[in-house]
């Protein structure tokens, strides 16, 4: 998409907002898109997960051809049901858009308590496939792409969710907490290892962690219960991502977190990070909470999938002209992921909204 204006590359933008300046127009960065990229470069969404080099093209070709920010990134939401040692799988169908897991690692509280972290994570689940997918994401770097390596861990009780389900693991928050912490720690440890892992095949400097959060929202657990099994382990395992190097994680806050905000806020992010919010919290109050890191979202992705162009278009202009009030800096992001089926003329009303009103001067 032509720009008139433009004084810096996409890659440039991002590390103007690491620096704490601001860039010359907003960020364009949908953090998940894979699907959508597979179906446009006529892939099956399969491929967006298993078939690295495909899912490398199809995201570097989607991100050029829409002007998008790009950290090339595999993985699933339903990470570690299958790195614990349950199976997952492949979307296949017309609505299926990821892996899901088909069985959990641990099904009674008596197998969760006996369940280990990983002793090597190169060999377990998905990442070797990431590894693969990241060797060659590795061996360049674009003038979009701010980070070539954005690996994927999860958080501490998504993850753990995955190990036996999120509705066992709710009723043992419930029932039998110490099964709840058990597995919410070893969780906590993987996603260190991996962070250990990929920071020693890739270094830091152009690598980024992606952690997250979608079963831990006020739609299934209090704010109380996020108070006790979810900020202290994540807080532990970001401090412990720092000492291994890092400077910047991204952390994807999905759906209803607001009562859960101020405990968030006790979680580091980094010297900035990147806070990516959903729909359902606005950006006024994320910029609130989160006052040293960049802001990321949030137009609803059901609004990009089903509305018209326009519609999409009139939504767009919105939040970027709200992200733009924002002191922290801000990037504009779908507040999760785009759904594969998105129009092309939809997300390109994205573009056509921060070409008419994204320009800082």
């Amino acid at each position: 998409m032509a720009e008139k204006k433009a004084r810096m590359t996409n890659r440039e933008r991002v590390e103007a907002l690491l620096r704490r300046e601001k860039p010359d127009r907003v960020i364009n960065w949908p953090f998940s898109a894979r699907g959508f990229a597979a179906l446009y470069t006529k892939l099956s969404i399969a491929d967006a997960y298993n078939n690295p080099k495909a899912s490398l093209d199809a995201q570097r070709k989607v991100a050029r051809d829409f002007d998008w920010v790009c950290a090339p990134r595999i993985g699933y939401a339903a990470y570690g049901g299958w790195e614990f040692g349950g199976e997952v799988k492949w979307p296949s169908g017309e609505w299926a858009q990821a892996p899901s897991v088909i069985r959990f690692p641990a099904e009674t509280p008596e197998e969760a308590m006996k369940l280990e972290a990983p002793k090597d994570v190169s060999k377990v689940g998905m990442i070797p496939i990431m590894k693969e997918f990241f060797d060659l994401s590795s061996q360049g770097q674009f003038d979009n792409e701010p980070f070539n390596v954005m690996f994927q861990t999860g958080g501490p009780f998504n993850t753990a969710a995955m190990i036996c389900s999120p509705e066992k693991l709710c009723k043992w928050v419930l029932k039998k907490p110490e099964v709840a912490h058990h597995l919410i720690k070893i969780s906590t440890d993987h996603m260190v290892d991996l962070a250990k892992y990929f920071s020693g095949l890739y270094g830091t400097k152009t690598t980024i962690p992606f952690t997250g959060e979608a079963v831990g929202t006020n739609d299934l657990i209090s704010a109380k219960q996020f108070e006790e099994f979810v900020m202290p382990y994540f807080r532990d395992a970001h401090e412990r991502m720092f000492k291994l190097g890092f400077k910047h994680i991204y952390s994807h806050l999905c759906g209803e977190q607001n009562a859960n905000l101020p405990f968030w806020a006790q979680v580091p992010f980094g010297d900035p990070g990147f806070v990516s919010i959903g729909h359902e919290v606005e950006l006024e109050a994320a910029a609130k909470h989160f006052p040293n890191d960049i802001i990321v979202g949030n137009l609803e992705p059901a609004i990009i999938q089903v509305r018209t162009p326009e519609e999409v278009y009139t939504a767009a202009k919105k939040c970027i002209e709200d992200g733009m009030s924002l002191s922290n800096g801000y990037v504009f992001s779908p507040g999760c992921e785009t759904g594969p089926k998105t129009s092309v003329d939809s997300v390109m009303a994205i573009g056509r909204a921060i070409n008419d009103v994204g320009w800082y001067d």
